[in-house]
C-alpha cells in the first residue's frame, strides 16, 4: 500500500501542483509574518537596551491619547543634582526628547519623514546612550546649532551649514546644522535633530528648568533593581515613574506595539484567507481524484485492501503534499520576511537582513499550517474513498455527477443558515454595539458555512439562469458548457466557493468602507459650518503661532481652535470611562451646526461645565445640572457639571466615546499646555473664499505641515484615510482571486482528463478546437460568475448588517459602492477567461483516436 501510495503521489504530482501552491501561500504569509514579526521585536529590544540607562526616571504617566494633544509631560531638571548626590550613582543626567516637532529647510520644504512617522528633537549628551554616533562635523555648542542623523539629511539633502527651520511647541527657531550622525543600530524611522542640553530645554520644552526626564547610571558593582528603589526613596516613590534599563527598554517596545501588532496581524490576515480559499481547493482536488481512481481503489479493495487502508492511503498523499507546501512555503516565507524589511528600510525604518530572526516557532507553525490544512481538507475524500466498492473494479467507467443526495447538505445547510441569519438579524436590530458586534461576527460565520455546505444546492437553479443565453449565442457549445457546469453540483459548489470567499469579505468591506466615508461626508455637511478648517493631515497638534498666524491673516473673522485632551470621566453609576474630549474656543456654534438635546453652545462651554451625547449620557444615568468627576492629564481632577446635552457627535467628536467637549479655558485650568489640534475659520464680513483662502495659505507658508481646506478638501482628506482600509481590502480579494484561480485551473484540467474520451468522441463528430475552447472557457465563466453572485449576495448582506452596527456609533448612512459591485462581476469573467487559457489548451491538443480509447 505505501509503494502504491508513493505512485500515485508521484503520479498525480502535476494535478497537485495547485493545491500545493495554496499550501505554500498560506505557509508563507504565516512564516513571513512570524520572521519579519520576531526580527523586528529583537532589533528593537536590543536598540532600547542598548540605549536606556541604568535607572531612568520619568513623569508620572497620564492618560493614554487616542488623539494627540500636543502636551509634553517634564520634571524639574534639578532633580538630576539631587539622584547625583545620592550614593551608588556614578552619574545623573537631564534628558529632553519631544516628538512633535516639525523641521524645515531654506526653502519652506518640510524635512521631516513622509511616512508619518515622528521628528524628535532630543538633546545631546556626550555621555549619554544614544542609537547614533557623531559622523561628521561637531556636536552642537550653544543656541543656533544642531546635529541631524544622516537618513534625513541624505533624503532631505541636508548638508553641514546649511539652515533649518525648527517649529516646536513653545515657538519657531533657526538652527545651523553643524553635525551629521550615523545610526549605530537600527533605525525605528524617526528623524533626529540634536540640540545642546540647555538650548533643547529652552526651545523644545519653554523652561530652562523642566527635563523630560532623568537618566541615571549605577556606580561600579551596583544592581540596577536596588538603585531604582534607592532613586525612588530620595524622590518620592509615587511622585515619578522610575524604570531600570530593562523595564525602560520593555516600556519602549511597547510603545511601539501596535504598530508592530497591526503588521503581524494583517499579515496574519492574509494567510487566513490563503488558507480558507485553499481548504475548499484542496478539497476539491482530492475529491476529483478520488473520482477519477474509482477503479484502481475498486481493484486494491479487490485485492485485499480494506477501508482503513484506503483511507489512510489518501490521507498518506495529503501528508506528503502538506509536508512538501510546508517546506516550499517556509523558504518563500523567509523571501516574504526579507522583501518586507527591503519596504521598512525604503520608508524610511533601517533594519539589516543579517539580523533576521528564525525562531523555533516559525517552522512548527509552518508545519502544523501546512499539514493540518491539507490532512483536515483530505479526510473527507479519504472516507469517500474507503467507501469505494470492490466491485468498481470491474465497471467501465466513474459516473460522473453521481453520489450520495443532496438531501443531508439541505438539511444541515437549512439549520446552520437559519441560525446565522437569526445572529445578523438580532445584530441588525440590536441597540447596544458590545451586543451586537458578536452577533455580527457569528451571523458571517454560520452563514458563510451554510453557503457553503448549501452550495451545490443552489447549482442548478443558479446555474441554468445564469447560463439561459448560452445556447442562443453559441448553440450546441453553450449548450454543452451549461450542462458541464451541472454535471457535478458538488464539485462546482466547492470550485466556486473559493472565489465566493473572497469576493464576500471585499464586498462586505467595501460596503462598510463606503458607509463610513458617506457618514462621515453627511455629519461633516450637517455639523460643520465654517468656511475653512487648518490641522495637519495626520491630526497632530500645532504650536500656538500657528493659530496666531491664522488669526492675523487678512480677512479672517472669527477663529475658533479645537484641541483633543484625554480623559477619565466617573459617572454616576459607579463605571471610569477613559475617553478623549475636545475643547473648543468661544464661538463653537458660529462654526458647527450642533443640534442640542438640552442647553446650547454657552452653557456647554461655560466655565466648569462639558457638554456629552445623549444616548451616552442616558445609559449612564446623568441628568442635565448633574455632576460628574473627570480627571486630566497631570494628575489633577474637577467636578464638572453637564450643561448640554447633544442630540448628534459633531464630526470632529465622530470618533470619541460620549462625546464630550468643553471649552478652552477649562481645560487650560486644569491641563494647561496642550496644542491646537483645529482651527475653524470664518471669512470677515466683505472677504470672499478665494481671497480668504490665499490670506491664509500666506500666513501658514512657513508651516508646510499644517493645510488649509474648506468643507470639499476636509472631506477628501477623510476619505483618503478611510481608503486605506480599502486597499487592505483589494489586497485581499486579490490573494483570493489568485488562489481561486487555481482552483478553477484545476477543476477544469482534472476535468478534461475525466472526459477525456467525452472529448475525443465529440472532436470526432465534427467539434473543432475553437469550439473545443469556447466550450471550456463558457463553462469555467458560467462557475466563477456563480461564486461571484453567491460572493456579492453574502457580502452585501454582510456589509449591510456591519452598517447597522456601525450606526450603533454614530455612521447611520448605508452606502453600497455600485461600481465595485459591478468591477466584481467583471472581474469574475475575467477569472473565468483567464483559469480556462491552460486546460482549453490543453483540450484542444488532444489526439482524436487516442482520446476515444482513453479508459
Amino acid at each position: 500500500m505505501l509503494r502504491a501510495t508513493l505512485r500515485s503521489f508521484l503520479a498525480h504530482k502535476g494535478r497537485l501542483l495547485m493545491s500545493g501552491l495554496a499550501v505554500v501561500l498560506s505557509v508563507a504569509f504565516v512564516a513571513g509574518s512570524l520572521i519579519f514579526s520576531d526580527t523586528l521585536d529583537r532589533t528593537f529590544d536590543q536598540l532600547f537596551a542598548s540605549t536606556a540607562a541604568d535607572v531612568t526616571v520619568r513623569p508620572e504617566e497620564g492618560l493614554d491619547e487616542t488623539l494627540p494633544s500636543g502636551r509634553i509631560a517634564t520634571l524639574p531638571a534639578a532633580l538630576a543634582d539631587r539622584v547625583a548626590g545620592l550614593d551608588q550613582v556614578a552619574a545623573a543626567r537631564v534628558d529632553v526628547e519631544v516628538e512633535n516637532i516639525t523641521v524645515v529647510d531654506a526653502r519652506r520644504r518640510p524635512v521631516s519623514p513622509t511616512t508619518g512617522a515622528p521628528t524628535t528633537g532630543a538633546d545631546w549628551d556626550p555621555a549619554g546612550r544614544r542609537t547614533v554616533e557623531l559622523g561628521s562635523g561637531h556636536a552642537p555648542r550653544g543656541p543656533g546649532q544642531a546635529v541631524l542623523d544622516e537618513v534625513t539629511a541624505d533624503r532631505a539633502d541636508v548638508r553641514i551649514g546649511d539652515t533649518l527651520t525648527v517649529i516646536a511647541p513653545p515657538g519657531s527657531f533657526p538652527v545651523e546644522v553643524v553635525g551629521i550622525a550615523a545610526f549605530t543600530a537600527a533605525n525605528p524611522g524617526t528623524a533626529l535633530l540634536f540640540l545642546d542640553t540647555p538650548v533643547a530645554q529652552e526651545r523644545l520644552l519653554g523652561d530652562a528648568r523642566a527635563a523630560t526626564g532623568i537618566s541615571v547610571d549605577a556606580a561600579e558593582g551596583v544592581d540596577a533593581g536596588p538603585l531604582k528603589r534607592r532613586v525612588a526613596d530620595a524622590l518620592g516613590p509615587d511622585a515619578y515613574t522610575y524604570r531600570t534599563a530593562a523595564e525602560q527598554a520593555e516600556s519602549d517596545v511597547q510603545r511601539l506595539g501596535g504598530f508592530l501588532d497591526v503588521l503581524k496581524w494583517v499579515m496574519l490576515g492574509f494567510a487566513g484567507v490563503a488558507v480558507l480559499v485553499g481548504v475548499f481547493l484542496i478539497v476539491n482536488t482530492f475529491s476529483m481524484l478520488i473520482a477519477q481512481r474509482t477503479r484502481e481503489l475498486g481493484l486494491l479493495r479487490a485485492l485485499g485492501a480494506d477501508r482503513r487502508q484506503v483511507r489512510r492511503s489518501v490521507l498518506t498523499e495529503a501528508l506528503l503534499l502538506g509536508v512538501t507546501g510546508a517546506t516550499l512555503g517556509l523558504a518563500a516565507g523567509v523571501g516574504l520576511a526579507a522583501g518586507l524589511i527591503r519596504v521598512m528600510n525604503a520608508i524610511g525604518m533601517h533594519i539589516r537582513s543579517t539580523d533576521m530572526v528564525i525562531g523555533w516557532a516559525t517552522p512548527v507553525a509552518g508545519y502544523a499550517v501546512g499539514i493540518g490544512v491539507t490532512f483536515v481538507a483530505a479526510y473527507l475524500p479519504a472516507r469517500r474513498a474507503a467507501a469505494v466498492s470492490p466491485m468498481a473494479a470491474i465497471a467501465e467507467t466513474e459516473a460522473a455527477g453521481t453520489g450520495r443526495p443532496l438531501r443531508t447538505r439541505a438539511r444541515v445547510g437549512a439549520v446552520v443558515g437559519a441560525v446565522g441569519a437569526a445572529a445578523l438579524a438580532g445584530c441588525a436590530v440590536s441597540s447596544r454595539t458590545g451586543r451586537a458586534a458578536p452577533l455580527l461576527g457569528s451571523g458571517v460565520a454560520l452563514t458563510l458555512v451554510a453557503t457553503v455546505v448549501a452550495g451545490p444546492l443552489l447549482v442548478r437553479p443558479v446555474i441554468r439562469v445564469l447560463g439561459a443565453s448560452f445556447p442562443a449565442l453559441f448553440g450546441a457549445v453553450g449548450v454543452l458548457s451549461r450542462r458541464n457546469a451541472l454535471r457535478n453540483p458538488r464539485r462546482t459548489g466547492a470550485t466556486a466557493a473559493a472565489l465566493m470567499v473572497g469576493i464576500a469579505l471585499a464586498v462586505g468591506l467595501s460596503v462598510a468602507g463606503a458607509s463610513i466615508t458617506a457618514s462621515f461626508d453627511r455629519q461633516i455637511d450637517r455639523t460643520l459650518g465654517s468656511d475653512f478648517i487648518v490641522r495637519n493631515g495626520n491630526s497632530a497638534p500645532f504650536p500656538r503661532e500657528v493659530t496666531d498666524a491664522v488669526r492675523r491673516a487678512p480677512g479672517a473673522g472669527l477663529v475658533v481652535p479645537a484641541r483633543y485632551a484625554p480623559v477619565a470621566v466617573r459617572l454616576p453609576d459607579g463605571e471610569r470611562m477613559t475617553t478623549t474630549a475636545t475643547a473648543y474656543g468661544p464661538g463653537l456654534d458660529e462654526v458647527a451646526d450642533i443640534d442640542y438635546a438640552h442647553g446650547d453652545g454657552r452653557a456647554a462651554l461655560a466655565p466648569g461645565r462639558l457638554a456629552m451625547d445623549t444616548r451616552f449620557a442616558r445609559e449612564h444615568g446623568v441628568r442635565p445640572g448633574g455632576t460628574v468627576l473627570v480627571e486630566f492629564q497631570g494628575g489633577r481632577t474637577a467636578v464638572l457639571t453637564v450643561g448640554a446635552l447633544t442630540g448628534r457627535e459633531s464630526a470632529e467628536r465622530f470618533r470619541t466615546p460620549g462625546g464630550l467637549f468643553l471649552s478652552l479655558a477649562t481645560l487650560e485650568r486644569y491641563a494647561p499646555g496642550g496644542q491646537d489640534a483645529v482651527l475653524y475659520v470664518n471669512a470677515a464680513p466683505g472677504t470672499g473664499d478665494d481671497e480668504l483662502r490665499t490670506a491664509l495659505e500666506r500666513s501658514l507658508a512657513p508651516y508646510p505641515h499644517v493645510q488649509v481646506r474648506d468643507l470639499a478638501g476636509y472631506k477628501e482628506l477623510v476619505r483618503d484615510q478611510i481608503a486605506v482600509l480599502l486597499y487592505l481590502v483589494y489586497a485581499l480579494l486579490g490573494l483570493a482571486i489568485v488562489i481561486a484561480v487555481l482552483g478553477v485551473v484545476n477543476t477544469l484540467a482534472l476535468s478534461v482528463v475525466e472526459r477525456t474520451r467525452e472529448i475525443g468522441l465529440l472532436r470526432a463528430i465534427g467539434l473543432s478546437r475553437r469550439g473545443l475552447r469556447r466550450m471550456i472557457r463558457l463553462e469555467s465563466v458560467v462557475i466563477a460568475v456563480f461564486g461571484a453572485v453567491l460572493g456579492l449576495a453574502l457580502g452585501l448582506v454582510w456589509g449591510v448588517c456591519t452598517q447597522r452596527v456601525l450606526a450603533l456609533e454614530g455612521m447611520t448612512v448605508l452606502a453600497v459602492p455600485w461600481d465595485t459591485v459591478v468591477a466584481v462581476v467583471l472581474g469574475s469573467v475575467a477569472v473565468g477567461i483567464v483559469a480556462a487559457l491552460l486546460p482549453a489548451s490543453r483540450a484542444s491538443h488532444m489526439n482524436v483516436l487516442a482520446a476515444i480509447a482513453h479508459e
